[in-house]
């Protein structure tokens, strides 16, 4: 094998970062899936074909891997909890890639480590595949993610609810997997060098122009502010937004009960374990502002003047609305062909949402038909549609090129759940043609290349609920 680019800093950090362990190895490792342009950017493509298989299950560890599970805490659903740590993912180590710029590279469903809580430390085909498709189709929307690599089989049954189920490896990639809540367990623990190390870390890693913890959290509350906005635009709902799910990097990361909304309604749940609707679609902006003030709590704790750190803290995390709405504005203006937003704005945007929700219309398709000229067979009230419209049409009138802007902006095809649902069952089955057809429509959201995938899902078809898949 060609040695990899392994540059492991992350293994460097004190030993109360983490837990060195290797993947517990499986029985029979299967590729599934293969990302080559990922491992080309990564350096990882020096791995061998007949050895992919066996590295990306965790069976063969490659030279310069420096195996661990890395230590966190997290607010889940409001309530924190002092230790959760990786509990079914091992951190490879970080690669250089050939663009420059650092990843990590992570098993997730590798055999249980010291955070498993009980748990068997694996993952079955479904969710592997689901996180393998969602992240890779939120990457061709532009929207900032971990990526995946590869989805190999394990050969292996594992046990859920449902009973037995087929186990898979994914390799997932990302700037880094530091959390709000790789935060919070050395505050909460009163573990202030800890803190220190960390945080010099993340700005290091992450924000190099940050002069100290404030600048950090303005950072991270910027990037946070803009991925926000950009889930909302595309009809996004990541679901379990707990504290160790947002990532410092300003990346989306875990796709677990995740979905994308079909009618469109400000208030919509999928996820099975969200019984209050904490984390629903239009709810999203409000916890954002929420965990980035669990960050601020923790970053004070390092600080020598925390009255002048809580001052200047809350200043940074009032502002965040703010940010999030101009960030919402820009991106949904530009879905209705408005180039340079202004802030009444806001009306027009949000009377077709109004409308959107009163009717039931589906949300991608509603706003793709737009440059069409065909939205209006989106809508049952009609005329309370022409209405808007006539509103809409004189507001682009003096825009540049609008037709263009909301086709580069208004995806044709998403990764709709039912059809996620109809990929996992078939590939359950032994039949991979769903899950590749979905990713080369996906790969190229924005361009009509298979109209069925468009299609909502018929009354039969449509998914209520979605499951983490621990």
């Amino acid at each position: 094998m060609k040695p990899l680019t392994f540059d492991n800093s992350y293994a460097a950090l004190p030993q109360a970062f983490y837990s060195r362990l290797n993947p517990t190895p499986v029985k029979a490792p299967r590729l599934l899936a293969f990302n080559d342009d990922m491992s080309y950017l990564t350096g990882l493509d020096g791995v061998p074909p007949e050895d992919r298989a066996a590295v990306f299950s965790g069976n063969q560890l490659p030279e310069g891997a420096a195996p661990l599970a890395q230590l966190y805490a997290g607010h889940q659903f409001g309530t924190y909890n002092p230790q959760l740590g990786d509990g079914r993912a091992i951190l490879l180590g970080e690669v250089l890639g050939r663009d420059g710029i650092r990843r990590d590279i992570q098993l997730k469903g590798s055999g249980p480590t010291p955070y498993s809580r009980m748990g068997d430390g694996r993952a079955w085909l479904g969710p592997v595949l689901r996180e393998y498709l969602v992240s890779e189709a939120m990457h061709a929307l532009g929207i900032p993610t971990t990526r995946a690599l590869a989805a190999v089989a394990t050969g292996e049954d594992i046990w859920r609810e449902q009973g037995a189920l087929p186990g898979a490896v994914l390799t997932r990639v990302a700037r880094s997997h530091l959390r709000v809540g790789t935060f919070q367990v050395f505050a909460h623990r009163g573990e202030v060098e800890n803190l220190r190390t960390l945080t010099d870390y993340a700005i290091r890693r992450h924000y190099p122009d940050a002069k100290g913890p404030m600048d950090l959290l303005r950072g991270v509350c910027a990037a946070q502010a803009g991925l926000i906005a950009q889930w909302m635009s595309v009809g996004f709902i990541h679901g379990v937004m707990n504290t160790d799910n947002a990532a410092i990097s300003g990346e989306t990361i875990d796709y677990g009960p995740c979905a994308f909304m079909d009618a469109f309604h400000a208030g919509r749940v999928f996820s099975s374990i969200d019984q209050q609707g904490r984390y629903a679609y239009g709810n999203q902006p409000n916890i954002a502002v929420w965990n980035m003030a669990q960050l601020a709590t923790a970053l004070i704790q390092q600080m020598d003047d925390k009255d002048a750190a809580v001052a200047e803290a809350t200043e940074v995390i009032h502002a965040m609305p703010g940010q999030i709405e101009e960030a919402w504005r820009a991106r949904f203006a530009a879905k209705l062909g408005i180039a340079t937003p202004v802030a009444d704005d806001t009306a027009l945007i949000e009377d077709l949402l109004a409308l959107m929700q009163k009717d039931g219309a589906d949300f991608t398709n509603s706003f793709r038909a737009l440059g069409k000229e065909t939205a209006r067979d989106q809508f049952t009230d009609r005329e309370a549609f022409d209405a808007w419209a006539t509103r809409w049409r004189e507001r682009i009138a003096s825009e540049p090129a609008p037709l263009a802007l909301m086709q580069a902006t208004n995806p044709a095809v998403i990764p709709r759940n039912h059809r996620i649902e109809q990929m996992i069952e078939a590939a359950v089955a032994g039949d991979m043609a769903p899950f590749e057809r979905l990713m080369k429509a996906l790969c190229t959201p924005f361009e009509e290349t298979d109209p069925e995938l468009a299609r909502p899902p018929a009354q039969d078809e449509i998914v209520p609920a979605t499951f983490c898949g621990t």
